[in-house]
């Protein structure tokens, strides 16, 4: 596709509402409540896990702490219908409060973080933050709290005092990305009581808390052209926004009651620490859905089998664009571009799930879509990541497919991705979900 034909074809108006999606969404838990907000416009309604369900048609969404599953039953799907799926997840690295914040230290008061994921922790020095996250309160409920204010700040040490800085930064995770957030001496319980004032409770109320800081910069459109976005947690919310965006469409399309499969979101959380958590790839969430949705419409142990024979799973993750400081680090035949669409991730490893049937899946989805694709594959000489991918596939046995778009600052406390690209992929994944 020629630069003028895809600019035509890009909405911008979707990067609109993904820079909208990730300012409701500094946490996993908000970004779960952002996402269930949209699909309830889409006319699904929220099940719990505790109810028994019913097979009729129509789209349903569970949430169970900072992870969603969400699916939409056509008219006439059987108990062996297979299912198309989308895999995405909601958290991103950063500096999580600690069970006991307050702390300082040379008449600063500060606040206790432990790191959260793969963090580059330069990224994270000198920028104003806020907290999000939840608190649980003694009754058994939880309270979404964000507060998008310059709260706290990780103080970088001024060159007068560190003259070799230049040479090389090292950061002790301990020592040096402790937070600041005012003066004087410690007051013990003074941040959970701040921060339980400000969500309007009492703060005798909160009996625990998962808490994080983010940058309350908001993201926002860069370049000469405003070709590219620049904002928060693109690793992976971007995927859970395309995801979201393309199982609402889905559902609304006039032919949605002739879908020869069930089109599933799964987001997960704690995929940057491993996916081993009740709301991880690794748990039994996906596969309990999957499983009760079969039963509901009457289906055995053996509709299960035949369903899930015929099921693929698309994984969304952010990849990596060639940098272009850093070009030698890529492998030299695949250097994806941002603009470029949505990328097909490859190891030979299985670091990412991805065979040659699942490329020609993908292939085909895009050529539906009429986006163009990219593939990225790691240099020999370095580590590869991993994503859901391979968990999901090994878990439900299920043909796998790792795909994303290209980016750079991958973990960043803001990353960067072409402006075009989240539309590109939302719209990739739609064809893949719808056909």
């Amino acid at each position: 596709m020629s630069t003028a034909a895809r600019q035509a074809f890009f909405d911008r108006t979707h990067s609109d509402d993904l820079i909208a999606y990730l300012g409701t969404s500094p946490s996993p838990y908000h970004a779960v409540a952002s996402a269930a907000e949209r699909l309830e416009k889409a006319g699904f309604r929220q099940v719990a896990e505790t109810d028994a369900w019913d097979g009729s048609a129509g789209g349903r969404y569970l949430i169970r702490g900072g992870a969603l599953i969400a699916w939409y039953l056509p008219e006439g799907a059987g108990p062996e219908t297979p299912f198309r799926i989308v895999g995405t997840h909601t958290d991103s690295p950063n500096l999580r409060v600690k069970p006991l914040p307050d702390t300082g230290s040379a008449g600063w008061r500060q606040v206790a973080v432990e790191i959260y994921g793969g963090v580059p922790l330069n990224t994270w020095l000198d920028r104003d933050l806020g907290i999000s996250g939840r608190l649980a309160l003694k009754d058994g409920t939880a309270r979404l709290v964000q507060l998008d204010e310059p709260l706290l700040r990780v103080p970088q040490l001024a060159i007068h005092l560190d003259r070799q800085v230049n040479e090389g930064m090292k950061l002790d995770k301990q020592r040096h990305l402790t937070p600041i957030w005012g003066l004087g001496p410690v007051d013990e319980g003074g941040l959970i009581s701040y921060v339980a004032q400000r969500a309007g409770l009492d703060a005798a109320d909160v009996f625990g808390w998962d808490l994080m800081t983010h940058d309350v910069q908001p993201a926002s459109y860069l370049g000469r052209d405003r070709e590219l976005l620049a904002g928060p947690r693109l690793d992976n919310l971007l995927s859970v926004h395309a995801a979201t965006a393309a199982l609402a469409a889905v559902a609304s399309a006039s032919g949605a009651a002739a879908l020869p499969y069930i089109p599933v979101l799964a987001a997960f959380d704690h995929e940057e620490t491993g996916s081993e958590s009740d709301t991880g790839a690794q748990s039994p969430l996906l596969g309990n859905v999957l499983d009760r949705s079969v039963h509901s419409r009457g289906g055995t142990p053996e509709d299960r089998a035949r369903a899930l024979a015929g099921t693929v799973c698309l994984s969304s993750d952010m990849g990596h664009a060639v940098h272009p400081n850093y070009a030698e680090r890529h492998e030299p035949g695949h250097h994806p571009m941002p603009n470029g669409g949505p990328i097909l991730k490859v190891n030979v490893n299985n670091r990412y799930a991805t065979d040659g049937v699942g490329r020609a899946v993908f292939a085909a989805a895009c050529e539906r879509a009429g986006v163009p694709w990219q593939t990225f594959v790691s240099n020999n000489a370095m580590p590869c990541g991993t994503t859901i991918g391979p968990i999901t596939a090994a878990r439900l046995g299920i043909k796998t497919v790792d795909c994303g778009i290209a980016a750079l600052s991958m973990h960043s406390a803001r990353e960067l991705c072409g402006a075009e690209d989240p539309y590109l992929l939302a719209s990739a994944i739609k064809a893949f979900l719808e056909a």
